[in-house]
């Protein structure tokens, strides 16, 4: 019985501690995802751009082939100047790993295109980046995005 008490009073105390293995890179890196799609809802394509490592590559769900930086707001571009105006919605974390100054995040983002009526259809992405730490700097040196498959009709 003693024993149980010791292991409960232990458990209360660890347990916070246990459940929280976020260090101080994972957060700042879920908060350059986060404004990533701030900056492409302001449509803020500088800030945008600077997320990104000179010598990215990366294969985004809208290109038929791999993209370097020069072409990484083409995303954007195609859809704005449509008339079309980036909505997100939710971030979803699936997983991070941080390793020395590697890191590599795994996300869902649902979001719309819209047009001037506010109306779009939802996607959702699976998100992969690779981020390289430069000094304090994280920038994303690789990535790969998908479509989530659709849910099968009950």
């Amino acid at each position: 019985m003693r024993n149980r008490f010791f292991l409960l009073c232990f458990l209360a105390i660890a347990w916070p501690a246990l459940g929280s293995d976020t260090t101080a890179d994972e957060q700042a890196l879920w908060s350059l995802e986060r404004a990533y799609w701030q900056y492409v809802e302001k449509n803020d394509l500088a800030a945008y751009s600077n997320l990104w490592h000179q010598d990215f590559l990366g294969w985004p769900s809208v290109s038929s082939a791999p993209v370097r930086k020069d072409h990484i707001t083409d995303w954007i571009t195609s859809q704005t100047g449509k008339g079309l105006a980036f909505k997100a919605g939710e971030f979803k974390p699936a997983g991070i790993q941080v390793t020395g100054d590697v890191a590599f995040a795994c996300y869902w983002i649902t979001f719309k295109w819209v047009d001037k009526d506010g109306k779009g259809a939802a996607y959702t992405l699976r998100i992969t980046h690779a981020w390289l730490r430069s000094g304090k700097d994280w920038r994303i040196i690789g990535g790969m995005s998908m479509p989530e498959p659709g849910k099968a009709a009950k």
